[in-house]
């Protein structure tokens, strides 16, 4: 058995990683309360939990980073995944109704009461974010998956889904629809060790997939033709490749919320940083957790005491990056 190892990608994830755990570090030191590395690293050694900064770091800051490091890496990942099989770098589980299913199973279930508890949120958002992927595949899904027809549609029934969250905004209670907005804002806010471990154990469950689709994302890069020559099952591995990152940013979306252009941007930029023909998984992971990471701490310190809401800071620095790549589409065709 041979690998194929790609030097600069190497280079460019060995030089991600100290970065996110700088990142991380200071996440930690910085806020209303600055602690220092050191004590940092006290209370997550569990030597400093007693003392006067262990329910700042180890039970507010902590959880809350850790979370936004997975949420990222799963987002980088799935993006890498869709963009993949489309063939195109303004396709996300955005566009193809992800966030929009989450969101839409979310207000359903607070609307019928099935989701007093908010622990339950996650689930049922994981489900309806699975349920309009599955929809979109099964609409556009004629003799084969052509990458055009899968996002339009996925265009379409994200469309669809919005109005069903707008309309419950507009005829419910003060009360409920304030906690929709909150949750379609996406925040790490409030959020920690419940929403992180499931994460975690998601992410470590699809590991065995990630290496597969490491390996056929080569060749299904090319034409169909010729990836088929290869001897890769074209529509499998579509098929495998879009389940699995629909899976990942499923789960992310249920744990903080759908928190937009991160799935977008990470892979174009880990791309770019890595100069390679194929989208690095791993690259695009490290990404989308550094700018998780980032963002989450510039929400919290930007204006205090107040917390913007992470998924608004994403939003208002991936639109003008959405229309930059744009104009450099429409300038290289």
């Amino acid at each position: 058995m041979s690998v194929l190892l790609h030097r600069r990608s190497a280079v460019v994830a060995g030089l991600l990683v100290p970065l996110l755990g700088a990142v991380m570090l200071l996440s930690a030191c910085v806020g209303q309360t600055f602690v220092s590395p050191g004590e940092v690293w006290e209370v997550v050694a569990g030597g400093g939990r007693s003392g006067p900064y262990g329910l700042i770091v180890g039970e507010l800051r902590v959880p809350r980073i850790v979370l936004g490091a997975l949420v990222g890496a799963a987002l980088g990942v799935s993006g890498a995944l869709v963009q993949t099989v489309t063939r195109n770098p303004l396709a996300s589980p955005d566009v193809i109704g992800v966030g929009h299913g989450a969101a839409a199973a979310t207000v359903l279930a607070l609307s019928l009461g099935m989701a007093a508890s908010p622990a339950a949120l996650p689930a049922v958002s994981v489900g309806g974010g699975l349920a309009a992927a599955a929809l979109v595949y099964v609409l556009a899904w004629r003799h084969g998956m052509r990458p055009s027809r899968f996002v339009l549609t996925g265009v379409g029934i994200g469309v669809a889904l919005s109005a069903v969250v707008q309309l419950y905004l507009t005829e419910s209670e003060l009360a409920a629809a304030e906690q929709v907005k909150l949750w379609l804002t996406g925040s790490l806010n409030g959020r920690g060790w419940e929403q992180a471990g499931p994460l975690g154990c998601v992410l470590l469950l699809v590991l065995p997939a990630l290496v597969w689709a490491g390996w056929v994302q080569k060749p299904l890069g090319l034409d169909a033709d010729t990836a088929a020559a290869l001897g890769v099952r074209v529509r499998w591995a579509q098929l495998g490749l879009t389940g699995v990152g629909v899976v990942l940013a499923a789960v992310a979306t249920g744990a903080a919320g759908p928190i937009g252009f991160v799935a977008l941007t990470s892979p174009q930029v880990a791309r770019r940083m890595a100069r390679t023909a194929q989208l690095p998984l791993v690259s695009s992971g490290l990404v989308g957790a550094v700018v998780i990471v980032s963002a989450d701490l510039v929400a919290r310190t930007l204006v205090p005491p107040l917390e913007i809401p992470v998924g608004a800071l994403t939003s208002l620095v991936g639109g003008p990056y959405l229309l930059w790549l744009l104009g450099r589409s429409r300038a290289e065709r």
